[in-house]
């Protein structure tokens, strides 16, 4: 098995549509940024986990720099260009003594095509507990990446999966990419981390964690019925997202990202998550719902 190596250009990304400009205020009152797109031969339309990133980010850019976001529940409310630039309008809705709460809208072509409301907060003490992790799963290393899996396959979305997205990918279950093997029940878990190292800045890190969690958090749907994401005329889309950090951490480190489905239902199917560190830490936990539609006589797995 061999070891992808760290890509520069994926990681360049990351780091260039986070990195958002103040575009100054507005007559709404709110605080204006622009990021950009990402733009990607295979696919059109914007990544559901950049414009959270992108928005966390922006938010983040309007609260005291060390009040960091804790939680975030947003709704996608329009498919977005990949290709075409995005604004951000953030309305300061309060600042407490402790907690700072925020809205953000994702514009384009004067439409909003997600939005969200954070909460921030300082440093503070209090009761601790959390779900462990799971025992006796496989260490990372062990494990195939993405390009092992995909990279040999001479098809342009394989070859993007394999060495394009910034985040190294690693299933501890057998992938669904284009078939569903093994048992098909409503959970699974991967090991991610980023292509390379990030800036020490939590809000960064935070950020990042929200896209990377919205890459593989269906899965457990598609793989209790037996669906692979090459499943033909599926169409998937994620709804809505919501997302709490517990503790620090740094997604330029192995995460385990443990996700099942308790539902699905009325061409929706729902998945909770939940991110631990190698020292067995939980460091956040994640929800969401997507759409699911599959064309008439697809075989699935009841």
């Amino acid at each position: 098995m061999n070891a992808m190596p760290p890509r520069a250009a994926p990681m360049d990304q990351l780091l260039h549509i986070l990195d958002l400009s103040d575009a100054g205020g507005a007559q709404t009152g709110e605080d204006i940024f622009v990021g950009p797109g990402e733009a990607n031969p295979v696919r059109p339309r914007l990544f559901g986990g950049q414009v959270l990133a992108q928005s966390i980010i922006a938010a983040s850019r309007t609260v005291e720099a060390d009040r960091l976001v804790h939680s975030m529940h947003g709704y996608f409310l329009r498919p977005g260009d990949a290709a075409a630039p995005i604004t951000f309008g953030v309305e300061r809705l309060r600042d407490g003594r402790s907690f700072s709460a925020r809205r953000a809208h994702a514009y384009q072509g004067g439409k909003p095509i997600l939005s969200l409301i954070a909460s921030f907060q300082g440093p503070d003490n209090g009761v601790e507990h959390q779900e462990p992790m799971p025992q006796g799963v496989p260490d990372p290393e062990t494990l195939p990446t993405a390009a092992d899996v995909l990279g040999a396959i001479d098809h342009p979305v394989a070859q993007a999966w394999a060495y394009d997205r910034p985040f190294d990918i690693r299933h501890v279950d057998p992938n669904i990419y284009f078939q569903a093997p093994g048992e098909h029940v409503a959970q699974q878990a991967v090991w991610m981390k980023s292509m390379g190292a990030l800036p020490a800045d939590q809000s960064v890190h935070r950020a990042a964690l929200a896209y990377a969690s919205d890459y593989t958090l269906l899965e457990p749907v598609l793989r209790r019925h037996g669906l692979s994401w090459a499943t033909p005329g599926m169409s998937v889309a994620s709804l809505d997202h919501a997302m709490w950090w517990h503790r620090p951490l740094r997604v330029d480190d192995w995460l385990l990202y443990v996700a099942e489905s308790p539902s699905a239902s009325g061409a929706r199917g729902l998945s909770r998550g939940r991110f631990y560190n190698r020292d067995g830490e939980l460091v956040a936990s994640v929800a969401q719902e997507g759409m699911l539609r599959l064309p008439a006589g697809t075989p699935v797995v009841d």
